[in-house]
């Protein structure tokens, strides 16, 4: 495991050694629950994630008070959309139509279709073939009037960077709220919600090196999003995230923010030097592939690519030092090709035989050339082997 080259950065970061360190005093000493506010410990605690919660507002261009922390991107994902769907049809006119787009991460989709036992109407939007929200079709669709329209900020299997302003000035002009899945852009681009047009926006701290477990959902005031909760409790958060706030989770991910505004720039400048050299690095090797996406608007560690003739995962299983992802369904005998390539309408063939590769900030540029003639070797060897899909 420790020669292994770690390429899977969509997938989740190593969290930031100066995050860990902020939060191992909230595990020992400064163990106080945040909510318990007549005593110096949970005083210690409430400051700390209120801190925590500035600096995450800060870094997307928020109030504080439109943030509340929940356990992650799914979590926020699913209070956004089936919350302001639920609220919008029980405490306004009645409307229950949402409207998604075909590339969307699952927890986006399953939580839509969810709503359809509720009696909602589901409408899932086409995407261009370079991997963009095709927006003359929302344009269209919001003709007919809808609660939420939900748009990831970035894909996660491809990268592609939306059109997310324009898509909420359609929405905004059409009654419906927005939706923003922004767990794998935020902290890797520049996002403010002072030019955005989101009402709604998701945020998970494990993508840009902050701790697992924990997330946030913006909940614009002005005009306020209205929604409502998905489970009972003591009302913390705003009555909107019932439950005890796992307070050094949120310093971790305070932190985790922190690092990113400050680095933001610099970083993205970086991973794409090594998002060139790796692809100079698989051309030096004669390896023969397609890059799934566009590459104009991009986040700049993402790169999707299809081999010529071969197996995703036979790919994956040659190159045994390189940790990489298909967004494919794998298993043993078959690759099923990814939905979300086969929503920008590319060939069965070659979305199953697609990978994801993540660079990230503990990347280096020895890994990048060593992992490239890898994975050229490993495809030359698959190109050999049976395969199905």
């Amino acid at each position: 495991m420790n020669n292994s080259i770690y390429l899977d950065y969509q997938a989740t970061t190593p969290i930031d050694p100066r995050a860990l360190d902020a939060m191992l005093p909230f595990f020992r000493e400064d163990f106080g629950n945040p909510h318990s506010t007549q005593h110096s410990f949970g005083q210690r605690a409430e400051a700390a994630v209120e801190s925590a919660r500035s600096k995450i507002a800060n870094l997307i261009g928020a109030e504080a008070r439109e943030l509340i922390f929940t356990s992650g991107a799914t979590e926020s994902n699913n209070i956004a959309i089936i919350g302001a769907s639920r609220f919008r049809a029980k405490m306004g006119d009645g409307v229950k139509r949402v409207i998604v787009f075909a590339f969307e991460h699952k927890c986006v989709l399953e939580a839509a279709r969810s709503l359809k036992e509720e009696g909602f109407t589901v409408e899932v939007l086409p995407v261009t073939p370079d991997g963009f929200a095709d927006l003359d079709a929302l344009k269209h669709a919001l003709r007919t009037p809808a609660s939420v329209v939900s748009l990831m900020a970035a894909n996660n299997e491809i990268g592609t960077i939306q059109p997310i302003e324009k898509a909420g000035e359609l929405t905004r002009s059409a009654g419906a709220l927005l939706h923003v899945d922004a767990a794998q852009a935020v902290g890797k681009i520049p996002l403010s919600l002072s030019q955005l047009n989101a009402d709604l926006l998701s945020i998970s701290a494990h993508k840009m090196y902050g701790p697992k477990g924990v997330g946030a959902l913006y909940v614009r005031r002005r005009p306020r999003a209205r929604i409502l909760p998905l489970f009972q409790g003591g009302g913390q958060e705003r009555g909107l995230r019932s439950g005890t706030i796992p307070a050094a989770l949120c310093v971790g991910f305070g932190a985790a923010a922190e690092i990113a505004l400050e680095n933001m720039t610099e970083e993205a400048e970086r991973l794409q030097k090594l998002r060139t050299k790796f692809c100079d690095a698989l051309d030096a090797a004669g390896a023969k592939y397609k890059i799934n996406g566009s590459m104009t608007s991009r986040l700049p560690g993402n790169l999707n690519i299809s081999f010529d003739n071969t197996s995703a995962l036979q790919v994956m299983q040659n190159a045994t030092n390189v940790a990489i992802s298909t967004g494919s369904a794998c298993s043993s005998a078959s690759v099923e090709p990814s939905y979300v390539l086969q929503a920008l309408g590319v060939d069965d063939i070659v979305a199953a035989g697609a990978l994801r590769i993540g660079f990230g900030r503990m990347t280096t540029e020895v890994e990048v050339e060593l992992a490239a003639r890898e994975l050229a070797a490993a495809a030359r060897s698959a190109k050999n082997q049976t395969w199905a899909v």
